[in-house]
Formats: C-alpha cells, sequence, structure tokens
C-alpha cells in the first residue's frame, strides 16, 4: 500500500529537481492543474494513469522509487540493458511476414523497473 505522505514527499522532490511549480508539473505530465493540487494536498490518491504519465514524461523517476521510496532517484543508468540482445530489432520499411505491417516502436521492460523504448 502507498503512504500518501510519503507519495507526496516524493512527487514534490521531483517537481524541485526539474525546477517545476505544481502547475507546471501538470501542464508537463498532461493532468489538470487541480489534479496535482488533489494530489498534494493530500486529499486524492494518485491514479495508475498519473503514475504512468509522470515515469513516462521524466525518465529519471523509478515508477517503485516513486509509489514506495525503493530505488533511487534519479535513477542511474537509464533503461540500459544489461546484457547485449542476440537479435536487433529491425525497422525495415516493409515485413512480408506481418502482411506489410511496419513496426512503429518496441518496448522493453527490464526486471529492475526499468524500460527501454526503440523507435523507428
Amino acid at each position: 500500500m502507498v503512504n500518501i505522505a510519503e507519495f507526496t514527499t516524493r512527487l514534490k522532490k521531483v517537481m524541485d529537481f526539474h525546477q517545476l511549480s505544481a502547475s507546471m508539473f501538470a501542464d508537463k505530465v498532461g493532468v489538470q492543474r487541480s489534479s496535482i493540487s488533489h494530489i498534494l494536498s493530500g486529499r486524492n490518491k494518485p491514479s495508475l494513469d498519473f503514475i504512468l504519465k509522470v515515469t513516462t514524461e521524466f525518465k529519471d523517476v523509478d515508477m517503485y522509487w516513486l509509489l514506495n521510496g525503493n530505488g533511487n532517484f534519479p535513477k542511474n543508468g537509464l533503461s540500459t540493458p544489461t546484457s547485449t540482445p542476440t537479435s536487433t530489432p529491425s525497422f525495415s520499411d516493409s515485413n512480408p511476414e506481418t502482411g506489410g505491417k511496419k513496426i512503429e516502436r518496441i518496448v522493453v521492460f527490464y526486471n529492475d523497473g526499468t524500460f527501454g523504448e526503440y523507435k523507428k
């Protein structure tokens, strides 16, 4: 279970680190300003959608750290694979095996809570 007071402290730490006011943070994450105000005041709990928006916008924020304080902020070695993949994804213009569909992006999730996103 997420301790809301501690979550709020960590969220403020992210905002301070990036030198953002609550309204600027809301705009950057893509939520209503009142949502940030309600979360910071403890009135509302953060939704999964909110958490995902924060961790997507701020790559240096680890989801586990934001939720329960485990891990580090800012993240060390952002989205760096620990081993070399056996094959590199191909972003060719067309793939006959998929009926000509094109790969737009690939997201890889690592067991330490980080992820890497590969775009064409």
